[in-house]
């Protein structure tokens, strides 16, 4: 492969509009690079592979790990944390009878809480993610492979309130830790202990300038010939933009410049994100922007340096920094671009669960299975009365802009009062499932917790199908045939535009309002993205 160094010059000029509507061209990348809700993201490259790592809030296990060899075609290689064991809340702690539904009352959840904004970096042989959690503290965990296994976390600052930490060792050994606080700013600079355990003062604020830099968040700390520099985001999530903070000392003074912010182009806010160089010197930046239902997708733009400044994406006449980019060249990493895909459809035919899986809270590991029946997933129903408070649901990033879903369920084991289904999961969230009460089954729709029962059913298998499209809506459907063809019910529903910081999901579930006990088995789920001329 042809090695590609470029400069400012050079970075303007292969820029490539695609607003006529024309098809990039077979060597180049298309933004985003992941339609797909992989929030407040950060990379490294460790030898010719690259990690991402992205927040995952409320979701189990927390931390998806993503290796790409092209910076462009990314997969889920594993997860930070096994569960989230920072809190009872994690657990969804409630009653699993329907005696103790009456004198226990529901214990509690952490929607919006877990894994904020976690960075990676590669030290001394091995991987660290520091990460926080909002309501208990900065925590770090370490691997000697990216794909685990991962050793427990340590808790380095014990204080809520605190986010977005990123570590940086510098040439001399030194540890340092810099984060901001709750609310976005300022940033915070501590040293730290050589293994990166602990911190080793109060902090001392570095930068704040709430005239300039309002909402001043997600720090990446780097250091380039003698300079120390920290990118991070300003001005929010909807409408901000990215600076560069520039000093000859990791404690300041910072000098400051905008690198890449809207500009001509519909992309508001390109957010938080990370700089990375392939083996060739190119520089590349991952970052977000907010869509929405299908949450904060991830993009990737070029990074050139002018005068020890970066510049990130197409360059703005007369201004100082970049705007984001629809295509571009194809990154040179010495990797020919591969056929890595996010994982979606599983077949449930080995004993573990797929790494695109990620429950809502921890599950209760007595209440789900893939060994019960060989080849089908077991959801064992818990009590609650609605299912942003059930157990056990599990869910997978949405992947846009237009998705099909369809499982397969066996009501077999159904008992009265059991509901089990697939929803497009967030705040105030609708599904599509069976609902048994007084020995019949029907199907029935929900939005918002209210409940439409369709019809009965004599069959005891029915595949479910959810469509989602561009306009953030999605349409439920069924079949009795072994999926011949499909009955749409109710009209396409609106999904939650943002829920608990994240994206709407693709979830199966089932819990019960009777006696708990009672099970689903669901044989597949198979996920596509039909073209918008297919639909």
């Amino acid at each position: 492969m042809v090695k590609r160094r470029w400069n400012l010059a050079t970075a303007a000029a292969l820029a490539v509009c695609t607003a006529s509507g024309a098809a990039p061209r077979k060597d180049t990348h298309a933004n985003p690079i992941l339609y797909a809700d992989y929030s407040d993201p950060d990379i490294i490259r460790v030898g010719r592979d690259y990690y991402m790592v992205a927040s995952s809030f409320h979701f189990s296990p927390g931390i998806p790990i993503l290796r790409s060899r092209d910076l462009v075609h990314w997969t889920i290689i594993g997860h930070v944390l096994p569960r989230l064991p920072f809190a009872a809340e994690y657990d969804m702690p409630g009653p699993h009878t329907l005696t103790d539904a009456i004198s226990k009352p529901i214990g509690g959840t952490r929607y919006a809480g877990g894994v904020w904004a976690p960075s990676i970096r590669f030290h001394a042989g091995r991987f660290f993610v520091y990460f926080a959690t909002p309501d208990e503290g900065i925590f770090m965990a370490s691997a000697a492979r990216a794909d685990g296994p991962w050793d427990a976390p340590v808790k380095v600052i014990d204080q809520p309130k605190l986010e977005d930490p990123c570590p940086f060792w510098d040439d001399d050994g030194t540890a340092w830790l810099v984060h901001s606080r709750h609310g976005a700013g300022p940033l915070i600079l501590h040293r730290m202990s050589p293994d990166g355990r602990r911190v080793l003062d109060a902090g001392t604020v570095i930068v704040e300038d709430k005239a300039r830099l309002p909402i001043l968040e997600g720090p990446k700390l780097y250091k380039r010939n003698g300079y120390y520099y920290i990118l991070a985001p300003f001005g929010g999530v909807e409408k901000g933009a990215q600076v560069a903070l520039r000093s000859r000392s990791i404690a300041g003074p910072y000098e400051q410049r905008v690198v890449l912010s809207q500009g001509t182009t519909k992309l508001e806010g390109p957010h938080q994100g990370g700089w990375v160089e392939t083996p060739s010197g190119q520089g590349w930046f991952v970052h977000f922007n907010s869509t929405g239902a299908f949450g904060r997708i991830a993009y990737l733009e070029p990074l050139v340096w002018r005068d020890d400044w970066p510049l990130i994406g197409a360059p703005i006449p007369g201004e100082t920094g970049g705007q984001p980019v629809a295509t571009f060249l194809m990154p040179d990493t010495g990797h020919s671009p591969t056929r890595d895909t996010l994982q979606e459809s599983d077949a449930f035919s080995i004993p573990k669960l797929g790494q695109q899986w990620e429950w809502n809270h921890n599950p209760d590991d007595r209440r789900w299975s893939l060994t019960a029946r060989a080849g089908f997933l077991r959801l064992i129903a818990s009590r609650a009365d609605h299912l942003v408070t059930a157990r056990n649901t599990l869910t997978q990033v949405l992947q846009g802009p237009r998705a099909r879903i369809t499982t397969r369920l066996d009501a077999t084991r159904m008992r009265d009062g059991q509901r089990a289904g697939l929803s497009l999961f967030g705040v105030g969230p609708s599904w599509i499932g069976l609902v048994r009460d007084a020995g019949r089954l029907r199907v029935t729709l929900a939005i918002k917790g209210a409940e439409t029962p369709g019809p009965a059913l004599d069959t005891r298998t029915v595949d479910l199908r959810a469509e989602v499209g561009p306009e953030q809506a999605v349409q439920y459907s069924y079949s009795l045939d072994g999926g011949a063809s499909f009955r749409v019910i109710g009209e396409a529903i609106p999904l939650a535009r943002f829920s608990w910081w994240k994206g709407s999901r693709p979830a199966l579930f089932s819990f019960t309002r009777g006696e708990p006990g009672g099970s689903i088995d669901i044989d597949w789920v198979h996920v596509d993205h039909p073209r918008a001329e297919d639909q």
